[in-house]
């Protein structure tokens, strides 16, 4: 399946939920709580349980922006590491750059983080990343280049942040426009309130 590049909104009124986390879908949703398509407000079937799993894995994958190799790759590594697999997946996905850079708030979406990142626009522990997937290390420090300091995206974004950041293994220094990826988060530090990674898992063990 080829990268999704249509309207957001159908992505999360096909959910159902705000999974870009965008205000603007929160106010699509209000609006029109039901799915795209003509038949959009009929479609009230049960799902079975195979359709409640595939739903889960693919919004975790538009989530994230990824495609199904990339995902799967991701997938394997969380499943060779100690420990629980679903949360070893979704810490590895926090865990890549684009996210961090999203999360920390140097890009409005994970979408433009990925191109900012692509673009050559970030330094990690002082050295040029353009790599959406590299996965940062606690410790590592995330700093936009001095030639990339006047991007207006990056500073529209920046001015969105009131106060410290609600995520407690990141931290920003607005003035210096750094970050770093202070600890590897818990599972109820990440936000993810509505996803269930453990139902990915048994979709991928079948």
């Amino acid at each position: 399946m080829a990268r999704f590049l249509g309207p957001k909104g159908k992505i999360v009124r096909k959910f159902g939920e705000n999974i870009f986390g965008l205000k603007k879908f929160d106010r699509l949703l209000d609006r029109k709580n039901y799915k795209p398509g003509q038949h959009g407000q009929s479609r009230r079937r049960r799902k079975s349980n195979y359709a409640m799993q595939l739903s889960e894995k693919q919004k975790l994958k538009y989530m994230y922006g990824l495609l199904e190799r990339q995902f799967r790759r991701f997938f394997k590594m969380a499943d060779k590491m100690k420990g629980n697999t679903g949360l070893n997946l979704l810490i590895l996905l926090e865990r890549r750059l684009d996210n961090v850079v999203y999360r920390i708030g140097f890009a409005p979406s994970r979408m433009a983080a990925r191109q900012l990142v692509s673009h050559r626009h970030f330094l990690v522990n002082d050295r040029i990343v353009n790599i959406p997937s590299y996965l940062v290390k606690p410790g590592d420090e995330i700093k936009v280049r001095d030639q990339s300091r006047k991007l207006g995206i990056i500073h529209d974004s920046i001015k969105k942040i009131k106060g410290d950041l609600d995520l407690p293994w990141l931290s920003l220094d607005k003035a210096t426009l750094t970050g770093k990826f202070l600890e590897i988060p818990e599972r109820d530090q990440m936000g993810l309130v509505d996803v269930k990674e453990q139902m990915i898992v048994e979709l991928y063990s079948k």
